[in-house]
């Protein structure tokens, strides 16, 4: 995986457990098996979900004695709105000049006929 943040933080979103897990620890602190209750998926396989959020930065994990507590972690989604929000703005320009060229072909054609 890359080692760029966004990257990484994209990457880890693009699995639907992966994102799943995420609302439920958005709600508060949860241990692997908390977060596996839900899914049809072996308690292994939560884990390496969870070791892909951790590197991504979207989630740390805590250790007390045998509880370890899995833990939300914003910033990296907050580096994503942000890039995303950056990027709206430019393709929505792009978006109303495509709209303006296409009617503009309109009258054009309307025009030859």
């Amino acid at each position: 995986m890359s080692d760029d943040p966004l990257s990484q933080t994209f990457a880890a979103l693009a699995d639907p457990t992966r994102r799943a897990i995420l609302v439920q620890l958005a709600k508060g602190v949860a241990t692997v098996n908390e977060l596996a209750e839900p899914f049809d998926i072996s308690l292994q396989a939560v884990s390496k979900h969870l070791k892909v959020l951790e590197g991504a930065g979207l989630i740390s994990r805590g250790r007390d004695a045998q509880y370890r507590p899995c833990h939300f972690e914003p910033a990296p989604l907050e580096l994503a709105t942000d890039w995303i929000a950056r990027n709206r703005e430019i393709w929505a320009e792009r978006f109303d000049q495509l709209e303006h060229h296409l009617k503009q072909l309109t009258k054009d054609k309307e025009k030859e006929l």
